[in-house]
């Protein structure tokens, strides 16, 4: 399985962005999917989670801001971050579970500023 992100960027406090990640090979079983974060000398965190069935979870620093969706047709699964903060800038990176195999994307960065 091989993990593409897109997306990231600069954004001024308050902003949004749309991080998409796109998974291609052997996607069938993708089971859980999701968004996981790593902030300069900070350990790596879990963002949003979302099940092949659609169900949704979510850290609370991200709860009413994010909002992470699955599109199975197109391998794609997409997080929506609104009313971002400083506090929110990182390497973003998407994950796939296949068949007790984590697999990992290569990042995006997402710096909040003004």
């Amino acid at each position: 399985v091989q993990l593409v992100e897109s997306g990231g960027g600069l954004v001024q406090p308050g902003g949004s962005l749309r991080l998409s990640c796109v998974a291609s090979g052997s996607i069938f079983s993708i089971t859980r999917m999701g968004w996981y974060r790593q902030a300069p000398g900070k350990q790596r965190e879990l963002v949003a989670t979302i099940t092949s069935s659609g169900r949704a979870n979510y850290a609370d620093s991200v709860k009413g801001r994010f909002t992470i969706s699955r599109d199975n047709a197109n391998n794609t699964v997409s997080l929506q971050m609104n009313s971002l903060k400083p506090e929110d800038t990182a390497v973003y990176s998407c994950n796939a579970f296949r068949q007790n195999i984590l697999y990992w994307g290569q990042g995006t960065q997402v710096t909040v500023s003004s």
